[in-house]
């Protein structure tokens, strides 16, 4: 039994992630902000749900607990939860993008560490973005040339990071970030672009379900390693 808690998981590529990763047997903890949303998520797919909002330190604390209580290990973490901080280029929209998409893997992250070192193949995917990526902002070829998100690019790009340093800090877990692809969710509905969140949802699975033999320390898409 691998038990698998995903962060943001009331919809979108968290919530597909949830329902893939139920049908191939884990049991899935659906962490969301929303009470009645979570709760009628996880209804729907058969898992579980737990309150955990990513900036919130007495959430993220609780909810391991809860994880801890019941199932005493976590064998597997999806760092989801996101927002895009468009709107205005300032402070307060900066410090929420910031504490959600990069301050909140370390919340959620530091949490988690003593469950994961139960596990016997402990695994960390951080759902990431390519908007984030040196190499793909600066390339007139790819979408993310032209995306006027500069506080959710700087923040996915500090995510990505913060992949690569904890799988250097902590050898014994595999910490690998993924580029889900372009998707059509509530975050992208105003730019009208993206495929459907099933379909991304696969490229945060593969990863999420490596052996124990599996890479760390990547940032990776459907086709493979990515470059930043």
């Amino acid at each position: 039994m691998t038990i698998t808690l995903i962060t943001g998981a009331n919809k979108g590529i968290g919530f597909e992630t949830a329902r893939q990763l139920s049908a191939l047997g884990h049991v899935v903890y659906i962490g969301a902000r929303d009470v009645e949303r979570g709760e009628k998520a996880a209804a729907a797919l058969g898992a579980r749900f737990v309150q955990l909002d990513v900036t919130d330190d007495a959430s993220v604390s609780s909810a391991l607990a809860t994880i801890d209580s019941a199932a005493g290990r976590l064998d597997v973490l999806v760092n989801n939860a996101g927002v895009l901080g468009n709107g205005a280029t300032d402070g307060p929209t900066a410090l929420r993008a910031f504490d959600t998409n990069a301050v909140g893997i370390v919340r959620v992250t530091e949490a988690a560490l003593p469950l994961l070192r139960r596990s016997s193949n402990p695994t960390v995917v951080t759902v990431s973005s390519s908007a984030g990526s040196f190499w793909a902002v600066t390339n007139p070829d790819r979408p993310e040339f032209n995306l006027p998100l500069a506080l959710y690019s700087a923040s996915k790009s500090a995510a990505t990071m913060l992949t690569v340093q904890y799988a250097k800090s902590q050898p014994g877990i595999k910490f690998n970030a993924v580029e889900p692809g372009t998707t059509a969710t509530d975050l992208t509905a105003a730019f009208g672009i993206g495929r459907a969140p099933e379909e991304s949802a696969r490229v945060v699975v593969r990863l999420a379900t490596l052996g124990a033999d599996g890479p760390t320390g990547t940032f990776q898409d459907e086709n493979g390693e990515v470059p930043w």
